[in-house]
């Protein structure tokens, strides 16, 4: 998924959306995060457990995505009887390694771990190889080809390719050429490089057969949502007849909402002046647009199909079985006409229900 920075009160417009996040995010920490979690400075808890013992590190929970992740990793160990030591580094790298490491002197029995980014997870990664203990990156792959590690992690690139595809299509009936807006993540990520490529190849290969889609504005967010809002505005003050908006993550809708909202541009599916609006992830945003019609698709990530692989590499792993460097999620894509059919597998849908 993305690595991110909590929003700012200052210059975000508090839409429902932005305030229906964060209460979902402050719910699923207290439900998940409140029961038995440990800190890897204290004393041995792997060395005295007759169960195996997973160190589970996270560089942020500040997105929904992250809190499900966390919370389906959590209860796949626990349905596995397995033990557990969380650890957050609330966005530092250095913090993080210092984890890692008390992790590993802990001597627990594996390691799930979301770094910050593919390179900064070099030297906790190679500790955990130097200590012989299974490492297992979460949503995010390391670029670092030498060392031993697994990542599962979802197909950015299809996934993407395929939303805009979808969005494309729908793109049809709108005045040539089709404007669009695409909301770019931290390029530092390989998960924002992936969604965007994707994004560009779909258009790429629709304008080969005549489409005429035309991206007018790139927006570099770095996963922040106030510098999303203020490129979506200026990017809407300069080019106003923008027909299409492909986001890099739907941690970013509330932003685009906002934005659109002030300029008098956010209308449902099938109304006069509705802009084509696309998205990657599948949070609890995002399903409750996609039902008030305001969102056209989103390519879902399977939070618990990742949280599931995550385990079991780990268990495979300590059993000495050989498992792939990387273990894709293909995901799906979700758009108004098969919301009902497939909200079941969409984990902001659950995130709503519960």
């Amino acid at each position: 998924m993305i690595m991110t920075k909590a929003p700012s009160a200052i210059g975000l417009a508090q839409s429902p959306f932005t305030v229906l996040s964060s209460c979902l995010c402050s719910l699923l920490l207290g439900i998940f995060c409140g029961c038995g979690g440990m800190n890897a400075g204290g004393g041995g808890a792997a060395a005295t457990s007759s169960k195996p013992v997973i160190g589970v590190a996270f560089e942020t929970l500040q997105t929904e995505f992250w809190v499900a992740g966390f919370a389906a990793i959590k209860a796949e160990c626990a349905r596995r009887g397995y033990d557990v030591v969380e650890v957050i580094a609330d966005g530092d790298a250095n913090r993080q390694l210092q984890q890692v490491k008390n992790l590993i002197t802990r001597g627990v029995d594996g390691i799930i771990l979301v770094p910050k980014d593919t390179k900064t997870c070099g030297p906790m990664i190679r500790a955990a190889n130097e200590a012989n203990i299974p490492i297992v990156l979460f949503n995010r792959p390391a670029s670092i080809p030498a060392l031993k590690t697994v990542a599962v992690v979802a197909d950015n690139f299809t996934l993407s390719k395929q939303t805009g595809e979808y969005l494309i299509q729908q793109a049809k009936s709108l005045v040539k050429p089709v404007k669009t807006m695409v909301l770019l993540g931290d390029l530092a990520d390989s998960n924002a490089i992936q969604r965007r490529d994707g994004f560009e190849e779909a258009v790429k290969e629709a304008n080969k057969s005549g489409a005429e889609i035309e991206i007018v504005a790139r927006i570099p967010t770095e996963w922040n949502q106030e510098k999303a809002q203020a490129g979506v505005v200026n990017a809407l003050q300069a080019t106003p007849d923008i027909q299409l908006i492909f986001t890099s993550s739907d941690f970013l809708l509330p932003s685009i909402v906002s934005a659109l909202q002030a300029a008098g541009k956010y209308h449902p599916a099938g109304k006069p002046g509705h802009l084509l609006l696309g998205g990657f992830d599948g949070d609890a945003t995002a399903y409750q647009m996609l039902k008030d019609g305001y969102l056209d698709a989103t390519g879902v990530q399977d939070v618990y199909f990742e949280a599931q692989q995550c385990v079991q590499a780990i268990a495979d792993l300590r059993a000495g079985k050989k498992v792939d460097g990387i273990i894709p999620d293909p995901g799906f894509v979700i758009q108004q006409q098969n919301l009902d059919e497939r909200k079941a597998q969409m984990w902001g849908a659950q995130i709503t229900a519960k």
